[in-house]
Order: structure tokens, then sequence, then C-alpha cells
């Protein structure tokens, strides 16, 4: 449950790109339902959504890899657009990481700390890939995290449960996106 957010909250949505909320999972259309929600109740309370996206073509870490799939090298710009459902405003801030957290080497840290941002809430694919390299990255940084369980999924229903039981409770607060969108409401009524 979400006890509280902070008054300089952003909402981060992790990897929902065409390439990856067209995977058959069956969770998905409801994720992204539920992401949406979440970035249009933080631009009407006139909070940062950061919209990230993966490209890892040319990631360091692919040259380094030894197996073949871990070579990426040229990334399709269709697969790579945000989901026409996050409706991408200009207001959003744009994202794109080459590893699994969002933070390493792309700017994200120094453009939060401009804005004065210390909560996060995250959502996002996969739960226990980039929302939970993320959620890592970003308690190392400090920040005060939530998590939208109703508005992340991950290709293995085991992984996404394990972030949501064992990860997440450990370093954040887990809830609904009914919970966060009641959280940012009543924020800006009081």
């Amino acid at each position: 449950m979400i006890t509280a957010l902070d008054e300089r909250t952003a909402l981060i949505l992790i990897d929902l790109q065409k390439a990856i909320t067209q995977r058959p999972i069956p969770a998905m259309p409801v994720v992204v339902k539920n992401a949406a929600a979440l970035a249009a109740a933080f631009r009407k309370a006139s909070l940062p959504v950061i919209v990230v996206n993966v490209n890892p073509a040319n990631a360091k870490w692919t040259s380094s890899r030894k197996d073949t799939q871990a070579t990426a090298t040229v990334a399709d710009p269709e697969g790579i657009a945000i989901t026409p459902e996050i409706n991408v405003q200009s207001s959003d801030i744009l994202i794109t990481k080459h590893t699994w957290g969002a933070f390493f080497e792309t700017g994200l840290h120094e453009i939060l700390q401009k804005l004065r941002v210390t909560g996060i809430v995250l959502a996002g694919v996969a739960t226990s890939i980039g929302v939970e390299g993320t959620a890592r990255q970003a308690s190392e940084l400090a920040y005060n995290l939530s998590f939208a369980e109703d508005a992340m999924t991950d290709a293995f229903p085991e992984a996404h449960a394990h972030s949501l039981k064992y990860i997440f409770p450990r370093i954040g607060e887990v809830g609904t996106t009914a919970g966060i969108i009641e959280k940012l409401s009543s924020a800006a009524a009081g």
C-alpha cells in the first residue's frame, strides 16, 4: 500500500514501446491502460512524466557477451517507439536507455535533480528487468520509491511475483494505480 507520495514525485514508465507491448503477455493490455492512466494523472497534477524506452543497439554490454543472442546492432525505429496508448506529450521527458536501468549513462538523475524530484513512481515492463534495474539504481540514489503493481508485468510470472514480493517492499512501497492516483488527488486538494 502506498502511504504517501513526496510533493515532488515523478512518474517513470519503463519500456512501454511497441516491440515490447505487442508481445503476447496476458496482462499487457491492463498494464498499458493503467500506465496511461498514471501518466494522465501526473500530467494533471503538473508532475513530471518520464517515458523510457530501451535501445540496446551497440551498447557496450552487447559486445562483451559471448553468445550471439546478445548482439544488437540495429534498432527498429518503429519497435522502440512508445506505444500510442501512453499519449506522449511535449511536456514529457523522453529517455533512451541501453541497459536494464534507466539511470546508467542517460542523464536521468541530473534531470530529476534539476526538477527537485525526491520521489519516483515506477511502472512498465519487464518487472524483473527494466523496472527492477531502474528501481535498484534509484534506491542507490536515495529516491523515495513507489511501485504501481498493476501497471507492470513480466514475460515470466514468477519473476514478476518475486520482484513484487521480495525486492520492491525492501526499497519502497507497492500499491495500485488507483491508490497512487488517489494519493495524487489528495495531495493536490490539500
